[in-house]
């Protein structure tokens, strides 16, 4: 208990000092949940298009992007009346710009697949999807930005699309996309196959035989279940490796900032602590006194700046232009991995302050002036 006063006593005789080294913290806690959050929520809703739907995905073999991939016509058609696959759902993924919107992802897809499927109509009629040759269906969030309704013709590229349909999903990315008759996407995008082939197979069991059979059957393609598939994806690695770099620098510079609160606390106290020494404090005693101060800082930093990263991500979902691209999801997984960081930084913090404290001669510091 002695410890706990000693420790309070110290942080509230320095508070501006402490105050800063706890922002420091708050700040950059703050900046790790809220960046790895929002980037691990795209990262799902990405994985929720390939994922619509459907159990295992299948690309071209050693493509760095899925925008890249061709997946031939007659595979796709091949694969879709193999005994073990309920359905196969062929999709091209592009990239068509209009007046004011240089990028917005477009879809090419047939009438059956479940993203049109499971989607909410607010206008048209999915048994329409198709009909028209340059007829497309926009998401709510397009049909927004692009100021279209249902009969409007909209521009992309080099080309006059008319719409035929307005719906609503719950991914961002499709809320915001444009949805294309797949033979229109081919034409359109210059493809003769699709982006990928989402498969749902009768029974899970037959996984393992898919996969081998495709490698058979086409040697330049290759079959994953969503989940490898999200954990393989190089575009997911590099997005996840920059979420925790960014937030590493920032909890590295709040380290920083708690080493800094601490060297100079022990500076202004070497007398205090040479009278602790005379008292009978060993090192290891004044070293915690150190470290503990250090770890109160950071676990409040932490607390406070879980606190700032929510209000932030709640603010983020409130944004019009970015409704349905920001997952507000808090794992509690990676909240406690942000905590045991911060703690861990404060500490590494103290090592340098608690060994030029342990270092400290009583003799020569009561006659520090």
């Amino acid at each position: 208990m002695i410890y706990f006063r000693l420790i309070l006593t110290n942080l509230g005789r320095h508070g501006i000092r402490t105050v800063i080294s706890v922002a420091g913290i708050a700040f950059s806690v703050a900046a790790m949940l809220t960046v790895v959050t929002v980037l691990q929520g795209a990262i799902g809703m990405f994985s929720g298009i390939l994922s619509s739907g459907s159990e295992l995905i299948v690309f071209e073999r050693n493509v760095s992007d899925l925008f890249f991939s061709d997946v031939p016509a007659s595979a796709a058609s091949q694969i879709a009346h193999w005994p073990m696959v309920a359905h196969a759902d062929p999709v091209l993924f592009g990239v068509v710009s209009s007046a004011d919107h240089p990028i917005i992802t477009c879809f090419g897809i047939t009438a059956d697949d479940a993203r049109i499927r499971d989607a909410v109509w607010i206008a048209g009629d999915r048994t329409q999807f198709g009909q028209v040759r340059d007829g497309v269906v926009l998401g709510e969030r397009a049909a927004e930005f692009l100021n279209a309704s249902p009969g409007s013709v909209v521009p992309m590229g080099h080309a006059y699309f008319h719409v035929v349909g307005i719906l609503r999903t719950k991914n961002g990315f499709e809320d915001g996309g444009v949805f294309m008759p797949l033979d229109t996407a081919r034409s359109f995008f210059h493809k003769e196959g699709s982006s990928v082939v989402t498969i749902k197979l009768h029974k899970k069991d037959d996984i393992p035989a898919f996969k081998r059979q495709v490698k058979q059957s086409f040697p330049n393609l290759i079959g994953l279940e969503d989940t490898e598939f999200s954990r393989s994806y190089s575009q997911f690695k590099i997005l996840k490796a920059t979420a925790w770099a960014v937030g590493g620098c920032g909890l590295a510079l709040g380290g920083l900032g708690v080493a800094n609160t601490m060297i100079m606390s022990v500076f202004t106290r070497i007398r205090e602590i040479a009278i602790l020494r005379v008292n009978g404090f060993s090192n290891g005693q004044i070293a915690a006194v150190i470290f503990g101060e250090a770890s109160i800082v950071s676990v409040v930093g932490a607390v406070v700046g879980l606190s700032i990263g929510t209000c932030a991500l709640y603010g983020l979902k409130l944004v019009p232009a970015l409704h349905g691209y920001v997952d507000v999801t808090l794992r509690p997984g990676l909240m406690l991995i942000v905590v045991v960081l911060a703690l861990l930084t404060g500490i590494a913090g103290a090592l340098y302050p608690s060994v030029y404290a342990m270092r400290i001669r009583a003799v020569e510091a009561l006659r520090f002036e």
